[in-house]
């Protein structure tokens, strides 16, 4: 895309070029003496490629983490018109028929392939935070009763030296004294990689000053988190999805703490995207939806054990990109509104350097020069700085590649999901950032070109 764009550009240049002679020396002479007016117009160029990068990093970074989140297989089953798991209440007694339906898969050992959650959003005071960060945030806790079983539903694995949490789902603290009975105990967490550094973020000066400090939170490491001491036992390899910024701990222990001891979601596997669909429509099936289909055919009858809402996976991680349909909007408007101040100041500037060369215009003129190459030679200087200009900026938005950013995603029927997530720019983008520095150059250098090559010989010369 880049070498692309580039052949363009340079196409672009090597036809006004072509199209007769153009005082290109001159051109270039200009643009070096005078410096102040050249790095003037770079810099609009600059600033505005570089925040438009930016901005679209941070949208194409919401994107690839909701796609990157759900397999096509998965099958996500929540309370009846629920639409997000925050507002889901699942009836316990009805998982079970719902886990050993035909299309569920199993797992090595026999068990149905499916996850029994609880999704909480939890507000966590920061205690002793940093100068610049928050006092509170929200950490998104799920509640897992397998988390062997969870692992293989979500394909998510743990970071080399780490372990699910144990069936009791707690454990003594590092150096508890007493009775074992009665020693002080933490509830085992397995963190997503971005929260494990969010949460490492939290310490003293003194301790992130450190050279032995981590950059996240590590195995034998704890935090608090209502009224709870926890304490690591590993780390999710979940960077792309929104599991990078979820807490997972035992069911039974997180629901009475936080208040919801039932299961919001239900998660099973299936064979593939088809088998996906199909078994979505068939736990969504309505009375009239049977009644409806040809006589010849023989239906499978409806699930009539309990009403849920059932989704693919992929289909309820992609409704959340909505979100970022709107950051993309905010960042056009954004992007439109100084990309107009931009091409005002680029012509503005071109214009008072028309003022300053009318006397070199009419030397050109005498020379023999003429007026649609005036045109050609000060249009090519702007289309120069444009793209020198759009280069740089990219090279400067690029920095932000990989940078670590907190968001929410959410769709427009409520609920949400706040996620860490990671700056992304690619080829696309720079596309667009150099695609947009050509139109600037072409707009702001235009005007002031036509206004040059209307200036008559013998006025330039007075």
């Amino acid at each position: 895309m880049i070498p692309t764009l580039l052949a363009i550009a340079l196409g672009l240049l090597l036809v006004l070029l072509a199209v007769g002679k153009v005082p290109l020396s001159y051109n270039v002479r200009n643009l070096t003496v005078r410096w102040p007016i050249t790095v003037l117009i770079l810099t609009a160029f600059i600033l505005v490629i570089g925040l438009l990068t930016w901005m679209l990093a941070f949208v194409n970074g919401m994107r690839r983490l909701t796609e990157g989140t759900g397999r096509p297989g998965n099958v996500l089953v929540l309370a009846e018109s629920a639409t997000d798991e925050t507002f889901s209440t699942l009836n316990t007694g009805d998982l079970s028929e719902i886990e050993n339906q035909p299309e569920v898969l199993r797992h090595a050992d026999g068990r149905p392939l499916a996850s029994r959650e609880t999704y909480l959003i939890v507000n966590q005071p920061v205690e002793k935070a940093l100068p610049g960060r928050p006092k509170r945030r929200f950490l998104q806790v799920r509640g897992i009763e397998d988390p062997v079983l969870a692992a293989a539903v979500h394909e998510l694995r743990l970071a080399p030296g780490g372990s699910w949490f144990s069936q009791a789902g707690v454990q003594a603290l590092p150096g508890a004294a007493g009775e074992a009975a009665s020693a002080p105990t933490a509830i085992q967490a397995v963190l997503g990689e971005g929260v494990a550094r969010e949460l490492a973020r939290d310490r003293t000066q003194q301790q992130a000053a450190s050279a032995r400090q981590p950059e996240r939170l590590d195995v034998g490491e704890t935090f608090n988190l209502g009224h709870r001491t926890w304490i690591v036992v590993g780390v999710m390899e979940s960077s792309g999805s929104t599991f990078n910024s979820e807490i997972w701990a035992k069911q039974s222990l997180i629901g009475p703490i936080f208040g919801k001891e039932t299961f919001t979601t239900l998660v099973v596997r299936t064979r593939d995207a088809a088998a996906a669909k199909e078994f979505k429509d068939f736990l969504n099936a309505k009375p009239e939806d049977s009644s409806s289909a040809s006589e010849g055919a023989a239906p499978r009858a409806r699930y009539k054990k309990a009403s849920v809402s059932a989704y693919v996976e992929l289909d309820y991680y992609a409704a959340m990109s909505e979100t970022n349909e709107q950051f993309l909007w905010a960042a056009g408007f954004v992007t439109v509104v100084i990309s107009i101040g931009a091409v005002f100041g680029v012509m503005n500037t071109m214009f008072a350097a028309v003022n300053h060369r009318i006397k070199d215009i009419g030397m050109l003129r005498v020379l023999g020069y003429a007026r649609w190459q005036i045109l050609v030679s000060f249009l090519l200087e702007s289309l120069l700085i444009a793209i020198l200009g759009g280069l740089l900026g990219c090279a400067l938005g690029s920095l932000a590649h990989g940078w670590e950013a907190t968001s929410v995603v959410s769709s427009h029927q409520g609920g949400g999901k706040f996620v860490v997530l990671k700056l992304i720019v690619d080829a696309q983008i720079t596309a667009v950032g150099i695609v947009l520095a050509l139109a600037m150059g072409i707009l702001g250098g235009l005007l002031p070109a036509l206004s040059a090559m209307r200036l008559r010989t013998l006025e330039a010369l007075r």
